[in-house]
């Protein structure tokens, strides 16, 4: 059963509380929620952008700790360009030229990364003011998120309503479902942006864990990482991750496609079966803690990416700052630039269908 507590209370085993989180540019006032199960697992949530603040896991010891990346207060959100635990949209990546074509008209988006358009444009999803509900569940503590994202928004057509729930389950698991619903034909691909480290948020660099991710192949990029729109086999390449490899194992390779994403910054095309519906993704083993993260989702993609453009100015929680590979985030999703790759799952939602996709991150440890 979820209860909400008081602003500024301290968070009790199998609860949730309020707290206040700062405020806009323009004065709105932005929370945090503070949902802890009944073992003492605790992630932090802000209705400003969905982002996850801290999510709090336990170690092969109990010992908790924060695995991943963030800011102590709304400001650095409002400031951040790295998207740390942000929800993503409209779109999440990137699409080409900053524009697509549907039932022959095109529409251009804002160019924000080079001649492209990220992670849904200048004021995406992740800059948004969203309504908070706290919902009642059986096995774990829930959030909703919902948010209207008018017609024309950052130059995406329609209408689109949109709600996210956050369940942080009694299993140690934090699942996110996401939906959404159109007045207009649009396209849809929302996602979460969390950077994780399971050794801890400031424990250097996250080159040492071991990845194991589902996929025989992923979509190889061009010089501004847009996809060719080729599905490459992974076999013989530093992107065979189908047994767990350190992530730092080839990173450093001569290899064009490492070169261009200064490192992994790339889509994979999941094995999912048809008809079923969450799969796992990837699986992720810090040695040193023993902590484990399997990704599960409904998605055909994950995007992994190395935090590569992390440079170790932003100031993060504790004081802490993020040098380069200090995170890495596993961002489920539809192909980047689907839109204008016919041959990619389509990203089109109609009128009168719902959008609707789960991704579950377990944690667990090896002993």
């Amino acid at each position: 059963m979820t209860t909400l507590g008081a602003i500024g209370a301290t968070p009790r085993l199998g609860s949730t509380i309020k707290k206040s989180f700062g405020k806009t540019p323009d004065g709105q006032p932005v929370d945090l929620y503070v949902l802890t199960n009944i073992s003492g697992a605790e992630v932090s949530i802000t209705n400003y952008g969905g982002a996850v603040v801290s999510l709090k896991v336990p170690d092969r010891s109990g010992k908790l700790a924060d695995v991943v990346l963030g800011y102590e207060t709304a400001d650095g959100y409002v400031n951040d360009k790295s998207y740390f635990g942000a929800l993503v949209g409209r779109y999440g990546n990137r699409i080409a030229h900053a524009q697509f074509v549907l039932d022959g008209k095109t529409y251009t988006l804002a160019k924000n990364n080079g001649e492209n358009s990220l992670h849904g444009g200048i004021k995406g999803f992740n800059k948004a003011v969203w309504a908070a509900k706290v919902l009642s569940t059986k096995d774990g503590q829930s959030l909703e998120l919902s948010y209207l994202s008018k017609d024309g928004e950052e130059g995406f057509p329609g209408n689109l309503k949109v709600k996210v729930i956050y369940t942080l389950t009694d299993a140690n698991a934090l699942q996110i479902e996401y939906s959404a619903a159109t007045d207009k034909k649009t396209v849809v691909n929302l996602t979460n942006h969390s950077y994780f480290n399971l050794a801890g948020q400031s424990s250097g660099n996250i080159l040492g864990h071991q990845l194991m991710i589902q996929a025989d192949k992923f979509t190889p990029v061009d010089a501004s990482l847009i996809p060719t729109g080729e599905l490459r086999d992974v076999a013989g390449t530093p992107f065979d991750f189908r047994k767990s490899t350190a992530i730092g194992a080839r990173i450093d390779q001569e290899d064009e496609q490492l070169k261009l994403g200064g490192g992994y910054d790339h889509n994979f095309v999941l094995r999912r079966a048809a008809g079923v519906g969450e799969s796992l993704a990837a699986r992720v083993v810090e040695p040193t803690t023993g902590r484990v993260l399997e990704v599960w989702t409904t998605e055909p993609g994950v995007q992994f990416y190395t935090g590569n453009f992390l440079d170790g100015k932003t100031a993060g929680k504790g004081g802490m700052t993020y040098p380069r590979r200090a995170a890495f985030c596993l961002e489920t999703q539809h192909y980047p630039d689907s839109p204008n790759q016919p041959k990619f799952p389509s990203v089109v939602l109609n009128p009168g269908e719902r959008y609707h996709t789960i991704t579950t991150y377990k944690f667990s440890v090896e002993k």
